[in-house]
This record gives C-alpha cells, structure tokens and sequence, in this order.
C-alpha cells in the first residue's frame, strides 16, 4: 500500500513542477530591450516634446521685476504673515474653456499653448504695466501612472518639465519577466479626449518615437506577455490535475484499506 502511494505522490509531485517549468518560460525575443542595436551605434536624439497646458492642469505663476513693488498687483498670495508663517503663492487652474483668470489682466486661454508660448503670451499682455517681467512658471500636476506588468504599479509625481516612457517604467521598478515589450500601450488625454498609442520597447526605434516623451496624466500599460498568459492558464489545469489525482490517490488509499 505504501509503495503505491508513493507513487502517487511522485506523480502529482513531478506534474506539479512539470506544469510550473513550462509555464514560467519565456523566451529570450520576449524579454529584451532594443535588441536590434549594434555596438558603436549612435542615435541622435531629436528632441522636440514641448508639452501643452491642457483644461485642469494646475500652474504655478510669479511675476518679478526690478520694482518689487510694481509686480505684487500680479502675484495673489493666500494667507498672512502673522504668527511668522509667511503667505502662500496661489496656483492657477486651467477652467474648462482653456483659461486661467490673472489678476489686472483677465482670462488668458492658455490650453493647447506650451509653457514658453504662454510666457511670451503673459509677457505681451503685461508690457503696458512692468518693463522687462521675469515670469517663472511650473506645472504642478505633471502626474504619469504606470499600470500592469511593472513591479511597482502606481501613479508618479515628475518633478521636471519632461519624462520619458522609460523613465516612468524605471519608477516603477521596470517591467515584470511576464510584461510584453513589444507592444506597450500609452493612453493619452487630450481635453477630455483620449488617445491610444503603443510602442516596442524591443526596438530602438522606440527612441525616436513621437511618444518617447509622456505628457502630464499619461498612462502607461504593460500588458501581460504570452509567457504570463500561458501560466495562467496551466495553473487553473495544474489546479485541476492535482485535484483529480489527489482524488485517485484517496480513492486507491481507501480502497487498499478495505482490502
């Protein structure tokens, strides 16, 4: 009886590594980055992510000029200086028409305008009250999240104006084994439209992408690869093939017992 059970217990024992071997392979075309780069290869990046304001964003604005005095009327600051605290620079958001609302001077629409275009704006626009404004300006809501096959999951703070795909994917703690490189999709808001692209992180080509660079509320998804999917699927049956045979061993254990 002992000598059949422990066969028993070898069989579930070698189908449960067997199914477990097989579903974790993963070949090597799956799991590589730019695999078609050669040595001494030089890419030269051509940079031109310049990101728009969209509606919602969240801005940080200060005007300065050489007359201290002459630039506070443009600065709305909350909170006062009692207690020692010192007051705090108000942000700008983005109103569903594309405009922020800035004091003296009105509605400005700056939706669809990058950084530079609307500092050029708000400059032409104080020309008949300073002379020679220093405008600083900071997207403060330049959030991207990075969801799927990564390691660590979540949505990152940028604290620069620009980011990369594979920077984001590096907060996250990179792509599992199980993520497919090949076909990383990009979800991008437009203004309340959403926009679908993907990438091949296998190729160098993926550096030159016009989607190379994210923009602010970009979300990145890794997909699960064929590797992953196959595992999935040889649990369940591994799940079911260990049942049955552990039914079998105790249907042979009670039927030996009763002999």
């Amino acid at each position: 009886m002992m000598t059949t059970i422990k066969k028993y217990l070898k069989l579930v024992v070698l189908l449960g590594i067997t199914l477990g071997f097989i579903a974790s392979c993963a070949s090597k075309t799956e799991v590589v980055y730019f695999q078609d780069a050669q040595n001494y290869e030089t890419i030269i990046s051509d940079n031109t992510a310049n990101n728009k304001f969209k509606i919602n964003d969240i801005i940080g604005i200060n005007i300065s000029t050489l007359n201290a005095e002459a630039s506070v009327p443009f600065n709305i600051f909350t909170g006062s200086q009692e207690g020692g605290m010192r007051p705090q620079q108000m942000d700008y958001i983005v109103d569903k028409n594309g405009e922020i609302d800035f004091p003296v001077i009105g509605n400005i629409k700056i939706a669809d305008l990058s950084p530079q275009e609307t500092k050029e704006l708000l400059r032409e626009k104080l020309k008949p009250y300073l002379i020679n404004p220093i405008i600083n300006m900071r997207l403060k809501n330049f959030r991207v999240t990075v969801l799927g096959e990564v390691n660590n999951p979540g949505t990152y703070q940028v604290n620069g104006e620009q980011i990369t795909v594979l920077e984001a994917i590096g907060l996250a703690s990179d792509l599992t084994i199980k993520g497919m490189r090949e076909n990383v999709l990009i979800i991008r808001d437009f203004n309340g439209a959403k926009v679908y692209h993907r990438i091949n992180l296998t190729s160098k080509d993926v550096l030159s992408s016009p989607n190379y660079y994210l923009t602010q509320n970009d979300v990145v998804y890794v997909e699960p690869n064929k590797s992953a999917i196959t595992s999935s699927s040889l649990d369940n049956r591994a799940t079911i093939a260990i049942s049955i045979a552990s039914i079998l061993l105790t249907s042979t254990v009670i039927l030996i017992t009763r002999n």
